[in-house]
């Protein structure tokens, strides 16, 4: 336990920063040597170096992590800031899963999956997650085993059974927070519900990590999750200006210390730079896309083994995601949480989940991020495996050309599974959405 506690504190604190010191250093030296490529975009954000290092550290240090500290596996939905009170390594499998749909290994890790008879009509990401716990293959090397699987039902159903899986193969205990459908408004009794479930939730966590919270932290650390939540929205609500300074697509990453490594001084200090960084962008012109000629939003997850060849097909074209309700989702709800009432206003702001509300409180978010970035257009992703996602979208079409007269297509696609994808296609319907703006 000790051997392995001074691991984990010497490639966190001293053998992981250099080696990113590093590793920025022959990044810079090869950018120097290599003859820029025209293209449609803009000049690449200077963040993303930042972004590199915070992410690659999470993953490095995490190999060390179990029999170190304790360690959790949450649902990006779970309300990870008083696990992190208690000094747990907190690991994501939905963003563990979107690397590995990145970098093209899905197909190939969730046949591990799909073998032990899990259906290709589950979430892509739960195949993959699944299918790593069972195979141990990974892009970052190893995940840590976790003492503790947290799971919150307020971005779908299918992660209560999904986390209650990866609890099974890895016999590690499960805490879960169940979270009331929202139609209209939340309700008191709905408020109170999920707030008991924090408490024992929290206890369970005390039990397996062998030490009490403090409670007195709580407020401090709500803050910094609040003011990480508000920064993230800040970030994104700097696309408004014509030209935006960077694209939807953008976003999809740099949402990752959001998710991560809410309620942390480095999530706050990466998204300042961040901020400072769009705003001179926009005081220079300088624009995410060459020539923005077309504004769009974007719904749904991205389809990350495609979404370098999508962000180059729209940008050729001068067409610009300037919003996604991805992206917005994580700076929405946040902002509801307060340090003056920890608990009870994580109760609210976690049954606040986009996609824990009913369709006319989506439908109405849609139109609010219509308005306020001025796009002429929407691409609504129909995600095969993440159906509470998709559902509804037929309508959603009909009612923003009705309602605000715009134009709208429904792409059929997944987020994270090549195999799920007609590409010849998808990209027909694109360039035929496209032409349809004319110029």
């Amino acid at each position: 336990m000790i051997t392995r506690r001074v691991q984990f504190e010497v490639m966190g604190r001293l053998v992981g920063p250099a080696l990113m010191e590093l590793d920025a250093y022959k990044t810079q030296r090869k950018r120097r040597k290599r003859t820029p490529k025209p293209g449609p975009f803009g000049p690449g954000l200077k963040s993303v170096d930042e972004l590199k290092k915070i992410m690659t550290m999470i993953y490095l240090q995490g190999r060390y992590a179990d029999g170190a500290v304790p360690v959790a596996w949450v649902t990006s939905g779970f309300p990870s800031e008083f696990l992190r009170m208690l000094g747990y390594y907190i690991i994501y499998p939905e963003n563990h899963a979107a690397l590995c749909g990145a970098r093209h290994m899905t197909p190939k890790i969730s046949e591990a999956a799909e073998n032990q008879g899990y259906s290709m009509d589950l979430c892509s990401y739960a195949r993959t997650d699944i299918g790593n716990v069972l195979k141990n293959n990974t892009p970052v090397g190893r995940l840590p085993k976790p003492d503790l699987i947290a799971c919150c039902t307020n971005i779908c159903q299918t992660v209560l059974y999904w986390y209650r899986a990866l609890a099974a193969h890895l016999e590690v205990p499960l805490v879960l927070v169940d979270t009331p459908f929202m139609f209209g408004d939340n309700k008191e009794h709905h408020v109170q519900y999920v707030a008991e479930q924090l408490e024992e939730c929290i206890a369970t966590a005390e039990k397996v990590a062998g030490r009490k919270m403090d409670k007195s932290r709580m407020g401090h650390m709500m803050e910094m999750a609040l003011q990480g939540s508000d920064l993230w929205g800040q970030c994104l609500e700097i696309a408004r200006a014509k030209p935006s300074p960077w694209t939807g697509f953008d976003t999809f990453f740099h949402i990752a210390p959001i998710v991560s490594i809410r309620g942390t001084e480095t999530c706050n200090r990466y998204y300042r730079g961040l901020k400072a960084e769009l705003e001179q962008r926009v005081a220079q012109g300088v624009g995410g896309i060459k020539d923005e000629r077309h504004r769009l939003l974007w719904d749904n997850l991205p389809i990350w083994f495609d979404i370098r060849n999508l962000a180059t097909m729209f940008a050729e074209r001068g067409f610009n995601f300037v919003c996604a309700t991805y992206s917005n989702a994580w700076a929405e709800a946040g902002r509801l949480i307060s340090p003056e009432d920890p608990i009870l206003s994580a109760a609210k702001a976690y049954i606040y989940v986009y996609l824990n509300r009913d369709l006319n409180n989506r439908l109405r978010t849609m139109k609010e991020l219509a308005g306020d970035y001025g796009v002429d257009g929407a691409v609504l992703h129909s995600d095969r495996s993440c159906k509470p996602y998709s559902v509804g979208q037929i309508d959603v079409k009909r009612r923003f050309a009705e309602d605000l007269g715009l134009k709208a297509l429904v792409l059929e696609a997944d987020h994270n599974d090549q195999r799920l994808y007609a590409r010849e296609q998808a990209e027909t319907r694109l360039h035929a959405f496209m032409e349809s703006f004319g110029e």
